[in-house]
């Protein structure tokens, strides 16, 4: 699944070099994303110093060292093993509402070719806890994560307890992703099951944030067996 993402990212960014001479890019986190990050950073022919990359979301008041920092995810899983040269951090360990608003115009300035996402467990797109804002324009939001959101980071292991995980975080917009020429939702484990089925199969609403993923025209939904187990027709992932 991971391998098959990472192809046809790739070709989107092999596409926007093509067209444009330059790629922009967003950039998920977390534990699904790594395989996917691993075997797209490892895929030749790809100009990295053409590309640009976003950053998606980011704690508040984490530090840069902590294990569980996105932007040192985002250093040591795709900075440092390319020839990357242009990345946009957001800072939330300082003032997150400036970090979000100067990241938020360099975001603004030109069209996304394609943006790399994950769902969560509870159906959140980026930190777009429900029930999601489907209609600020914004780039990026401050928001409060939820009790269900902050338990699945202590789950996946980036925080010992429920207590030290941070309240709110950096969030980039649902409209702002929804922008994006093309998606790449990456999206595995049973852990995710209902989430896929709640937003695949579900009603279109801001309490399954990542449900609005299907108005997008460009989006592509990469699970595997267990995170597609819960669907009520199952042949399509098949593969």
């Amino acid at each position: 699944m991971s391998h098959a993402a990472a192809e046809s990212a790739a070709r989107a960014i092999r596409d926007a070099i093509a067209a444009r001479g330059a790629a922009r890019i967003i950039a998920a986190t977390g534990t699904s994303q790594l395989a996917f990050l691993d075997a797209l950073t490892a895929t030749p022919d790809i100009e990295w110093p053409r590309v640009e990359l976003f950053h998606l979301d980011e704690y508040v008041g984490l530090p840069i060292d902590h294990p569980a920092s996105f932007r040192k995810y985002l250093r040591e899983r795709v900075i440092d093993k390319t020839s990357l040269r242009r990345w946009h951090f957001l800072d939330g360990e300082h003032d997150a509402a400036r970090a979000a608003a100067d990241v938020g115009r360099e975001l603004a300035a030109g069209p996304v070719d394609v943006a790399f996402v994950g769902i969560g467990e509870n159906g959140h797109l980026a930190f777009n806890d429900p029930p999601a804002d489907f209609d600020t324009d914004e780039p990026y939001l401050i928001v409060r994560l939820d009790e269900a959101c902050r338990r699945q980071q202590v789950g996946e292991g980036w925080f010992a307890s429920l207590a030290d995980v941070p309240s709110h975080a950096i969030s980039m917009s649902i409209r702002q992703m929804l922008k994006s020429r093309e998606i790449v939702a990456i999206v595995p484990e049973s852990r995710k099951a209902a989430a896929v089925r709640m937003c695949v199969e579900g009603e279109i609403s801001p309490l399954a944030p990542a449900s609005i993923l299907r108005t997008h025209p460009n989006t592509t939904l990469y699970l595997d067996r267990d995170s597609a187990a819960l669907l009520r027709d199952d042949r399509a992932f098949a593969k």
